[in-house]
């Protein structure tokens, strides 16, 4: 698959880390640091536009080692970037931790993952089909 990408910030462009990753990362473009205080939210901006060809989208996904280690994470994880989106990839960013952090220029603030979707087509009824589970929701697989 071809991704049309700009990239108007001063980092590289977005890689794989390894042969095998799924995701790749994604950098802060940034004029000046940020300090993301504990329970604060923002938006950061990543410098980048992409051309999504149609039938995918792009998942925007929390870095694991930011997470565990720092206690920041993708609030709407994992968002979605559709198709038609011309905009610029933004990130938004949550600290769930007690301290502030600091967001730097060019600092691996997130990841890629580029997925097949299908639309869905509705199709009314009166009546579904019946299940084992039927009407379980959250928890009624579990242990009892």
């Amino acid at each position: 698959m071809d991704v049309k990408i700009i990239n108007k910030s001063s980092n590289d462009l977005p890689k794989y880390e390894t042969t095998a990753s799924a995701g790749l990362d994604v950098r802060a473009s940034l004029s000046e640091p940020y300090t993301l205080q504990p329970m604060e939210r923002t938006l950061v901006k990543t410098g980048l536009f992409l051309e999504i060809p149609e039938g995918y989208e792009a998942q925007v996904r929390p870095r694991s080692g930011l997470a565990i280690k720092k206690g920041i994470t993708v609030l709407n994880s994992p968002g979605t970037i559709d198709a038609d989106y011309r905009g610029e990839v933004g990130v938004i960013l949550v600290n769930l931790s007690q301290d502030p952090f600091v967001i730097e220029d060019g600092d691996r603030i997130a990841q890629l993952v580029f997925a097949q979707v299908e639309q869905a087509k509705w199709i009314s009824t009166d009546k579904l089909s019946d299940t084992s589970r039927g009407e379980g929701g959250f928890g009624s697989t579990g242990k009892k």
